[in-house]
């Protein structure tokens, strides 16, 4: 299968150059085309799910979840910050619910077994025999079933925001289910509506401490993402999900987090998850966004426990100096694909934060390639990044 072209657009696709940084005209037309590829999987009853990937690294899986779409993902304020970090790591793979997205909207089915189903068949597209899942809000739970059912097929398992029973299946009081009614009728009557007033109430409760471009971003994307009638079915849906006899049978390594403040979900929700997969590690983070924000003290603590969970090397000390292999004749592989990126743009002389900009990643993870670079080919010193740029002739990236 052909490997999908990596990440990063401009954001709103604006001109790299005309933003200030210089860029030439055929490196902006470089960067224009580097979006990801969509394809799709054919799940167990039929349903079309649209999937992507970008990114280098181990592969990771973000299961499934309502308020996305792979295109328009990369043009929001929302959700661009995950594609940029989690791409960066890995080989990041993602696809739109079922209803949901570019995947098929008129679907006959949603449910537990309709969504493990959906999950199987892009990870059976994507090619890897073995992946990390990442499950958000309700995906965790699709998450943890997966894992539960193969074992051999997930190494790593991460839930944020997660719950192991949906809120149909718990005691409620009768104000509470009244109010999920009214919720319920506010989706399937104003979530297509040009006016977002009905889609504020549901941007509230997921990112409260958002400004208002953020939420006007949230607004738009649950617009995109599907229509009022199907949002209706799946909150119904997903409140029946129950989970919490498939979790003790989880044998991969598993880390929950958690916000002690969720606004949509209760911390003690993410706590119950995680005491029933056995030996899972539970972070409480700090905030009330149930989805995080990247300018929130929850966002780079949650990509330092992530980074230590899954064992990445983060810096240039991890990587020994003879990690680049020649080959005949004089050719070098060992960099990754990303890392041949950031070199071709230094040659093309660009400074660490026109590159971070092109490349829709920060200045500080550009640093961290260009350091993994100069340890692989030996080189030290202010001449570093002339020396590096010098071979770029000799380079080849890594196979795969």
């Amino acid at each position: 299968m052909r490997r999908a072209v990596r990440a990063g657009r401009p954001s709103g696709g604006a001109n790299i150059a005309s933003a200030g940084c210089g860029l030439r005209a055929a490196t902006t037309d470089t960067i224009a085309t580097m979006l990801p590829e969509i394809r799709f999987a054919t799940s167990r009853d039929g349903v079309r799910i649209a999937w992507s990937k970008h990114g280098d690294g181990p592969p990771l899986v973000r299961v499934g979840t309502w308020l996305t779409h792979l295109q328009h993902d990369w043009e929001s304020g929302f959700w661009r910050h995950w594609l940029t970090e989690l791409g960066d790591r890995f080989t990041f793979v993602r696809y739109d619910d079922r209803g949901c997205g570019l995947s098929d909207r008129d679907v006959p089915g949603l449910g537990l077994e309709a969504w493990i189903a959906d999950l199987e068949a892009v990870v059976d597209a994507s090619g890897f025999s073995r992946v990390a899942l990442f499950g958000m809000s309700q995906g965790a739970a699709i998450a943890v079933a997966y894992a539960a059912r193969h074992p051999d097929r997930v190494s790593h398992l991460v839930c944020l925001g997660g719950y192991a029973r949906g809120g149909a299946l718990r005691v409620r009081t009768r104000e509470e289910r009244q109010e999920d009614e009214a919720l319920n009728t506010l989706a399937r009557l104003g979530w297509g509506r040009a006016d977002p007033t009905f889609r504020r109430i549901f941007t509230g409760a997921l990112i409260p401490d958002g400004t208002e471009a953020q939420m006007r971003w949230f607004d738009e994307l649950q617009r995109q993402s599907t229509s009022g009638a199907m949002a209706s079915r799946l909150m119904r849906a997903r409140g029946r999900i129950d989970v919490s006899r498939l979790a003790g049978n989880v044998a991969a390594p598993t880390l929950v987090f958690h916000a002690r403040d969720d606004a949509m979900v209760e911390f003690e929700r993410g706590r119950e998850l995680a005491a029933l997969i056995p030996g899972a590690q539970f972070v409480p983070l700090e905030g009330r966004n149930h989805l995080l924000l990247a300018d929130e003290p929850a966002w780079p603590r949650f990509f330092e426990t992530l980074d230590a969970f899954i064992g990445r090397a983060t810096t240039a000390s991890s990587q020994p100096a003879d990690a680049a292999v020649t080959l005949a004749p004089g050719r070098i592989v060992g960099l990754s694909e990303r890392e041949v990126e950031v070199l071709r743009l230094v040659v093309a002389g660009h400074s660490n934060a026109e590159i971070a900009q092109a490349l829709a990643i920060s200045v500080r993870t550009v640093e961290r390639h260009l350091t993994n670079v100069y340890a692989k080919m030996g080189l030290l010193g202010r001449s570093a990044r002339a020396a590096a740029a010098a071979r770029l002739p000799l380079v080849a990236p890594l196979p795969g």
